[in-house]
């Protein structure tokens, strides 16, 4: 049966097609790029629809409209980077607001969460949100805000987005979801009662590892409109090259996660029965404790993926001297594949104390797994694990 013309367009369709013959001066099929820093006003006391590139761009509306559609809110503002987007919604916060956090979750998150509360901007508290009990007893303090990470980074734990939305709100709380590891063609946490989304598009939204940027989508308008004031009051807009281009990358963003989630399997098979890995961290895996809940949440597991070498450090040491095809580097969502040791980059800021509460031991290693021939992939882990006993 044909569906109704009123339920079109799907996500695919908007992101291969949002935009596009949107330019009324010559007829452009892609975007044109605004780079103007200010624009003219009609007449006396006539601004036109944009007036201050701080305060508004074509190219960011743009994007913001269409990662809007995707996540199913009532609009967007797009950031200069993923941190500015989380601040975006943690800097409105007063003194005495209590942010409730994930206490696994990223480590330039946790940097940020605890200088805001060094200076007595709102107070935080790290929960281990899987924990019922805990997350219950965390409720009844009463946060103004709950931000979840699922999965999280770099453990790929997963969360009932449901179950905790629907308790923090009880309590009063608004919700907040990172949805940077598997992006809206994945998983849409509004649909999940989440009042916020957040986004470091550079990563999968992008997907080439060429610009730095963030966003906000909020499911009410009444918060779209606020977030718009305070960045614009802040100054934390992107800039309008890379709205153009974070659009651009967000035209192949079904096909390439649906091939990187293909690859992530693969490896994630691969490395589940390789003797030199004492556990592999992927929601894929039938073994991992978060399958059923990501199943029933998510359209596909993603590509992010951690494991855990016998050995310690120096096997660590051992493999990243001798891996193929993964590039040590920090970051994700790249159509490169990448891995990192979260211990001494991602999540050095954290502290060790911090790093063993949240279960990140040395011997942890995250992959984000690109669009190379799976082969390749699977050589050049081999290629790195072969060197673990040397």
């Amino acid at each position: 049966m044909t569906e109704p013309i009123d339920s079109l367009p799907r996500p695919q369709t908007i992101t291969a097609a949002y935009g596009v013959v949107s330019d009324t001066a010559f007829g452009a099929v892609a975007p044109p790029l605004y780079l103007s820093s200010t624009f003219e006003f009609a007449g006396y006391d006539e601004p036109r629809i944009y007036d201050y590139g701080r305060a508004g761009n074509p190219n960011r509306e743009l994007l913001g409209d269409a990662l809007a559609k995707l996540e199913g809110g009532a609009g967007a503002v797009v950031t200069s980077s993923g941190m500015s987007a989380l601040d975006l919604l943690v800097g409105r916060h007063r003194p005495d607001d209590l942010i409730l956090a994930p206490h696994d979750c990223y480590g330039g998150t946790m940097r940020l969460l605890k200088a805001r509360a060094d200076l007595g901007h709102c107070s935080v508290r790290f929960v281990d949100q899987s924990n019922k009990g805990a997350f219950e007893a965390a409720l009844e303090e009463v946060p103004a805000l709950v931000l979840i990470e699922s999965p999280s980074n770099p453990l790929m734990r997963v969360v009932d987005i449901a179950d905790l939305a629907r308790e923090a709100r009880a309590a009063g709380a608004a919700i907040a979801v990172d949805n940077t590891f598997l992006s809206p063609a994945i998983q849409r946490p509004i649909e999940l009662g989440a009042d916020y989304v957040i986004h470091s598009t550079t990563k999968y939204l992008n997907g080439h590892s060429d610009v730095i940027g963030g966003a906000v989508v909020a499911a009410d308008p009444a918060q779209v409109e606020q977030l718009r004031y305070w960045a614009n009051v802040v100054g934390s807009a992107g800039a309008p090259f890379d709205a153009w281009l974070t659009l651009r990358g967000l035209r192949t963003l079904f096909p390439r996660m649906e091939q990187q989630q293909i690859n992530a399997m693969i490896v994630a098979n691969f490395l589940e029965k390789h003797p030199a890995v004492a556990k592999v961290h992927y929601p894929g895996l039938a073994s991992h404790p978060g399958h059923a809940i990501a199943s029933r949440q998510q359209r596909g597991f993603g590509a992010m993926l951690s494991f855990e070498l016998h050995g310690g450090v120096p096997a660590v040491r051992h493999f990243i001297s001798a891996v193929q095809f993964f590039t040590l580097a920090e970051s994700l969502g790249g159509v490169e594949s990448l891995v990192a040791h979260p211990a001494t980059m991602t999540h050095a800021d954290m502290g060790e104390e911090a790093r063993a509460t949240a279960g990140i031991s040395d011997s942890l290693l995250r992959l984000s797994v690109g669009l190379e021939a799976e082969q390749d992939l699977v050589a050049g882990l081999e290629a790195g694990l072969a060197a673990c006993s040397g």
